[in-house]
């Protein structure tokens, strides 16, 4: 069995020996470098130009005097190829004692497709940019203990694709929310995290206490009482893209720290808010996804409206 210490030491051992050779394993810039998934679809047009490229090695498999690698950056993967006779530098000894799995590099070379038609890095040069101490999860079986992927999220993320891309895809939904709201008119504005009143909602939450006042606070659970009042000072169209807390449950689809967003409007209705809650909905999927179906597990859901209305007994 692997013994996850003796390696975390044998990988300082080296970065100790790296230090002693002048050479700094961590911080480095590196620029010039362009994204996997670029040049995976500009290959043809790329040619023999030599190209740079920079991420995380996700698996190295040896074959003797040469190796392939797996560089993962934010936009995707691409294949890496290290021969002796190419790697120009460092030495290829050099290369296979001290380059490890989870280390961040950055590599130069040309381009080309292996027999099995994988496009493929054919490297020169190569840079180790910040070495990693720990090893990456299994590769066959990634991360897959729910406890761990939630309260090391990094790692998560490195691992698991699927989860970086839902991130990258909330993020362009707070985007666009954003965007399609201040298009149509209204403010974003911030209202207070800490409030002396635990108001806007019914919840239980976090109580803290603010020295300089000699006087217990809240954490919001809810933005809604100041945003109301932003209107009754004259604000006809505000929204707020708000942390809140709630000292309550906590599980895999509950968080006591979350984000949400409220949005209030004088002049218009029940009716209004609902019509503008469903555009904005489709508008965001479609955005985001570039469709109105989207699928959650086995089934297909449609955002076309108009949604059901249905009322509160």
């Amino acid at each position: 069995m692997l013994d996850l210490n003796e390696v975390e030491q044998n990988r300082k051992d080296r970065i100790g020996e790296l230090r002693e050779q002048g050479i700094d394993p961590f911080g480095h810039s590196f620029g010039g470098a362009l994204a996997a998934s670029y040049i995976a679809q500009h290959f043809d047009e790329l040619g023999d130009r030599v190209v740079r490229a920079r991420g995380r090695v996700m698996v190295v498999r040896g074959h003797g005097k040469a190796c392939f690698l797996v560089l993962a950056d934010m936009s995707g993967r691409i294949q890496l190829y290290v021969r002796s006779d190419d790697l120009k530098e460092p030495s290829y000894d050099w290369f296979k004692k001290y380059l490890d799995s989870g280390d961040i590099i950055g590599v130069e070379g040309t381009l080309f497709v292996t027999k099995t038609g994988e496009k493929t890095i054919a490297v020169t040069r190569l840079w180790v940019l910040s070495k990693a101490i720990r090893t990456l999860p299994e590769k066959f079986h990634g991360l897959t203990d729910v406890e761990i992927r939630y309260r090391q999220r990094y790692v998560d993320l490195i691992v698991n694709p699927e989860v970086r891309d839902a991130f990258e895809k909330r993020s362009r939904m707070v985007s666009h929310i954003r965007s399609y709201l201040t298009e149509r008119g209204y403010l974003e504005v911030e209202t207070p995290m800490l409030q002396p009143i635990a108001g806007g909602a019914t919840a239980r939450p976090f109580i803290t206490h603010h020295n300089a006042l000699d006087q217990d606070l809240f954490l919001r659970i809810a933005p809604e009482l100041y945003l109301k009042r932003l209107l009754v000072g004259g604000f006809e169209k505000v929204f707020e893209i708000n942390r809140s807390f709630r000292n309550e449950g906590i599980d895999t689809v509950h968080n006591p720290e979350f984000t949400m967003m409220e949005l209030y409007e004088a002049y218009s209705d029940l009716d209004g808010m609902m019509v503008l809650t469903e555009n904005l909905i489709l508008d965001l999927v479609e955005k985001v996804t570039g469709t109105s179906e989207v699928h959650m597990g086995e089934r297909l859901i449609n955002f076309t409206g108009p949604f059901a209305r249905t009322t509160f007994d």
